[in-house]
């Protein structure tokens, strides 16, 4: 009998490690500019200590306010995930803190990203272990379930599988499926590359802003004395 709603699936399919890295360093802002400005999660998925976050998805669905599945995630996930849970964005639990953050850094997972609440988030700010969260809370959090691990889920207004690769940095989270990792990749190093001469454009007051003109030109826009 299928127990729907209540399943652990243990096999995660992630992409080569070679391929994760080679997003480290770039500005998910660049990333997101190569995918048509989609697949970012919403600025309600905040930073919550200002360390950037660089993995592959291990991904939880569990009921509002319960950490149970998630805990079980933490002991299941591979050095080098990152633990997803989506808890249909509602924070009036926290379903993890000091604790759980700690045993999970001492394990070798890349980071947290929590649709939901946190608590203990003077020592989170502290950490060097990446949480990104929806929102604080000091009121705990339930162990009953149901839940489920490694399926699809939804995070800040994105869809997630296992294994798609998580990229965050202070502006916010970003997530690229890896069949389009590779190309996605060689435009987001060639866009940082684009941007520092820009950057060297500013600095020497040569850059280029005709390209303003011109759009407002061919959109037709009125000039008025």
């Amino acid at each position: 009998m299928k127990n729907v709603g209540f399943r652990i699936y243990s096999k995660v399919v992630r992409p080569p490690r070679g391929l994760v890295e080679g997003f480290r360093g770039i500005p998910v802002a660049n990333i997101a500019d190569n995918m048509n400005r989609t697949s970012c999660m919403d600025a309600r998925i905040r930073n919550m200590n200002g360390t950037p976050l660089l993995g592959t998805a291990f991904t939880v669905k569990s009921r509002p306010g319960d950490n149970l599945m998630l805990n079980k995630a933490i002991d299941m996930a591979a050095s080098g995930d990152v633990i997803i849970v989506d808890t249909a964005g509602e924070t009036g639990n926290a379903i993890t803190g000091e604790m759980m953050i700690t045993w999970a850094q001492q394990r070798g997972i890349a980071g947290f990203i929590i649709d939901g609440a946190v608590r203990d988030a003077g020592v989170i700010r502290k950490m060097t272990f990446p949480v990104y969260a929806a929102g604080v809370t000091p009121k705990g959090p339930y162990k009953d379930g149901p839940g489920e691990i490694n399926v699809s889920i939804s995070c800040g207004g994105v869809v997630i599988n296992p294994g798609d690769i998580i990229v965050g940095d202070e502006d916010g989270v970003v997530v690229i499926d890896p069949k389009d990792a590779p190309e996605i990749l060689i435009r987001s190093k060639a866009t940082v590359l684009k941007e520092m001469g820009m950057m060297e454009s500013i600095k020497s007051k040569t850059w280029d802003r005709t390209w303003v003109d011109k759009i407002l030109h061919d959109k037709g826009c009125e000039y008025i004395d």
